[in-house]
């Protein structure tokens, strides 16, 4: 008896201790039933906002889950938040997300059609690329935002996003240019915006790439009226 009155009370003070950090709502691991799957994305944010499974959540200011379409026939995929991002809880809010919009807006999409999420939904220290353990225990949530949305298509954003979704070790140059499937989604990758404000010569390929995502995206959606070419 003596044990088990001293496990509930170390149950009690690590939950007193957990509330007082995180709220009434912190994150407990203990995996997804099927009955407590969620239905929208809001309620997956609910359930994962708290998340500690990596080292990422030590350094957070919050948990940067998606934003946009919860229908939408076009996803995102960036690599992970920068500091305006962590700051906003939004991906693609800075000086790349701007040039982001701006590369939709080309072919035809407005920023609210799109959903747009990050292969990790916590910043990297130092805007650092995230390691293979952090992706690792990231990756379900992805996957299943991407089950929730169903798009048509995904557009990857930057060599980190394409190879961690496509499991590809290859460049930039060896992913671009041909359809990848994601979980019976097709993909395409192309250039991270951040990398075009440091590079500018790459927007030439970049644009390729968009008019590709876009003529797939006729062919497969059809939903959209013709761009005007003048």
């Amino acid at each position: 008896m003596e044990s088990k009155s001293q496990f509930f009370d170390l149950t009690e003070k690590y939950f007193a201790q957990q509330a007082a950090l995180y709220g009434n709502d912190f994150y407990l691991d203990v995996g997804l039933s099927s009955s407590d799957q969620p239905e929208t994305l809001d309620e997956f944010y609910q359930q994962i906002k708290n998340c500690q499974k990596c080292r990422l959540s030590q350094s957070r200011k919050g948990l940067v889950f998606g934003t946009g379409n919860p229908n939408a026939k076009l996803m995102c995929i960036g690599e992970g938040p920068g500091y305006d991002e962590d700051q906003q809880g939004e991906p693609f809010v800075g000086a790349a997300g701007q040039l982001l919009n701006r590369i939709l807006a080309s072919i035809g999409f407005a920023r609210d059609e799109v959903y747009i999420a990050n292969i990790v939904k916590c910043r990297p220290p130092g805007n650092r690329n995230p390691e293979s353990d952090e992706v690792a225990e990231c990756m379900p949530y992805l996957k299943r935002q991407v089950e929730m949305i169903r798009p048509s298509l995904i557009l990857a954003l930057g060599k980190v996003a394409g190879q961690n979704l496509l499991g590809l070790n290859e460049s930039i140059a060896g992913l671009r240019g041909r359809v990848h499937m994601f979980d019976g989604v097709k993909v395409l990758v192309t250039y991270h915006p951040a990398a075009l404000l440091r590079t500018p010569q790459w927007k030439r390929a970049t644009w390729e790439d968009i008019q590709k995502l876009r003529e797939i995206y006729d062919r497969d959606v059809g939903d959209k009226p013709p761009l005007n070419k003048s």
